[in-house]
Order: C-alpha cells, then structure tokens, then sequence
C-alpha cells in the first residue's frame, strides 16, 4: 500500500482541481495501491469564525477587484478546460474551514474522508453554501452516513480543535506554505495541482517498482 497524504482547505479551488486530476488517475488505473489521507492546512489561519463577505474578502486579499480576477482567470480556464464545475459567482462568502477540517478529522476516523472532501468541495464550488455553517456540516456527516454521536454538540466544543489547529501549525513550520500540496509514501512531495497524465505516471512507476 502507498499512502498519499494530502495537505488541503476546502476553499482552495487548485484543491479540489488537484483532487480531480487525481480521481481520474486512480480511476484509469483501478488496479491501483494508493491510499488517501487527507490533513488540515488554513488558507486564511486568522479569518473570524464567521467568515467573510466574499466580495470583501478578496478586495483584501488581492487590493483590488480587478486583481482578484486577474488572480481566479487562470483558475476559472483551467476549469473550464477540463470540465470541472466551479460556480464562483454563486458563492457569496469566504469561510473559516476550521470546522470543516475538524469534520473531515472525524471522517478519517470512519474511513470516510474522501467522500467527505468531496462534499464539501461540492457544496462550497458548486452549491455556493458556507461549510462553516453548522447544518450544512451536518448534513454532510449524514449523507456519508458518518456513526460519529451528536455532530452538533462536538462541532460546538472543543473536541480535536487543538489537535487541528496544532496539525495546522506542525504544516507551517514544516516549510509547507501552500496548497494542495502531495506526499507520496513519506518521501517525495508534489506541489500545486498536478495533471491526471503525471499522476498515471506515478501510479505506474510505483506499482513497476513494488513489483520488481
């Protein structure tokens, strides 16, 4: 089994184009031996718990409307190119993803991250929802059917919220300073959103070398 340890936020649109190149690479190849583990990384570490108006947000982040869709028409053409849908206009806030990344912890718990990676980059990039919102968490936990008690009530303590936020922190000081960001068997690492060519690449030379 290769284990590929995935640092991502859920608001990162190369994250979920990056996740997508690589579905389709598992898929062409499903004879495959990876396995995925997703961790928490926080593009904006310091945003307010109730996020932002997304219009706000990125006149801040980029000064400038004009800057921001300078920024987003690389993101929306390589979109576009390779089929995967982005609604930009719909979504109307810029969330803080530290519960999403706690519900994602607890996904992994039931084997279930994948599909709730998915769900999230569905319903932020398609849907438009804010996946700081307590319900929209909830009914993702039900819809992949997650055993975990009262999602509620842990989504509203402290449970694993020091163990997300020192993740977190532990990626930082790692040298990690953006996403989506691969580590493939704890030894090499590929940054950014690389094509599903080059993850059918890897898949095959790692499947020929544990086969020799």
């Amino acid at each position: 089994m290769t284990k590929i340890d995935i640092l991502s936020d859920p608001i990162c649109p190369w994250c979920l184009i990056g996740k997508t190149f690589l579905d389709r690479a598992l898929k062409a190849r499903p004879n495959h031996n990876f396995k995925l583990e997703w961790h928490p990384y926080m593009l904006n570490p310091t945003m307010q718990l109730s996020g932002m108006n997304r219009k706000d947000y990125l006149t801040t982040k980029f000064g400038s409307k004009e800057n921001a869709e300078k920024v987003y028409l690389n993101i929306k053409n390589t979109a576009l190119e390779h089929k995967i849908q982005i609604n930009f206009n719909d979504i109307k806030r810029t969330p803080n993803t530290l519960n999403a990344h706690r519900l994602i912890h607890w996904a992994g718990l039931e084997q279930k991250q994948n599909s709730a990676v998915d769900l999230l980059f569905s319903e932020y990039f398609v849907n438009g929802n804010d996946i700081s919102n307590e319900n929209i968490l909830i009914n993702i936990a039900n819809k992949i059917e997650m055993k975990k008690e009262n999602i509620a009530q842990s989504i509203n303590s402290d449970e694993d919220l020091k163990n997300i936020n020192d993740r977190i922190q532990n990626a930082g000081k790692k040298g990690v300073n953006g996403v989506p960001c691969f580590i493939i068997d704890n030894q090499y690492v590929l940054q950014g959103a690389q094509s599903t060519e080059l993850w059918i690449q890897v898949i095959d030379e790692t499947s020929n070398k544990n086969n020799a």
